[in-house]
């Protein structure tokens, strides 16, 4: 009979502080039992800098972006490889977890004003653009502004993106959102117009 946990009993484990058994997740063959010990452990508080790099390096997607997950309450964890990923969720998560770090290294930066606007997905370039509106570079200024071409959800996370910026071209990109053809853009330049009042 396998010692490993089901993810059942490694979801459980990290609600009834059973250390052990979260732990054995991580060595299990099914990459959705080691997801879910990653997350287990974080929630009781004794995963480790080492669990977050191997999970960081896991050949499966679904625990690359757990650890992504789990990395963005950790600014020491190296997140630039997973900007790097052939996998857009992982990317995805990626660059929200750098924006929570808010880094501004000019590697990170530079990677997410690439991603916000060359990716294939629209998740990963408004992933990026949050990421770059939190962090408030400089170098990310015209990249977000860019981004108020794109699709809508992508215009939407732009707008908010510029909160940290001045100057007459935030002026006019926030003046022109308002008149976006998405409603959700409108409000979202009108709540922004109205904060920086």
């Amino acid at each position: 009979m396998s010692n490993e946990p089901t993810r059942r009993e490694a979801a459980t484990a990290g609600h009834t502080g059973d250390v052990a058994t979260s732990r054995r997740a991580l060595d299990s063959h099914d990459p959705a039992v080691r997801a879910t010990g990653l997350g287990a452990l974080a929630r009781l508080g004794v995963l480790t800098d080492g669990d977050v790099a191997t999970a960081l390096r896991d050949h499966s997607a679904a625990v690359r972006r757990r650890a992504a997950e789990v990395a963005a309450r950790r600014p020491g964890a190296d997140l630039l490889p997973l900007l790097h990923d052939d996998d857009p969720t992982v990317v995805e998560v990626a660059a929200w977890a750098v924006g929570e770090h808010e880094s501004d290294s000019k590697e990170i930066v530079g990677r997410l004003v690439e991603l916000a606007g060359i990716h294939d997905d629209p998740l990963v370039r408004e992933s990026a653009v949050a990421a770059l509106g939190a962090i408030g570079a400089d170098a990310g200024r015209t990249a977000i502004l860019a981004a108020l071409d794109d699709k809508p959800a992508v215009r939407r996370r732009a707008v908010l993106a510029l909160a940290p910026y001045e100057g007459a071209d935030v002026d006019a990109a926030i003046g022109k959102a308002l008149h976006d053809r998405d409603w959700q853009v409108r409000q979202a330049a009108e709540d922004l117009r109205r904060a920086m009042r």
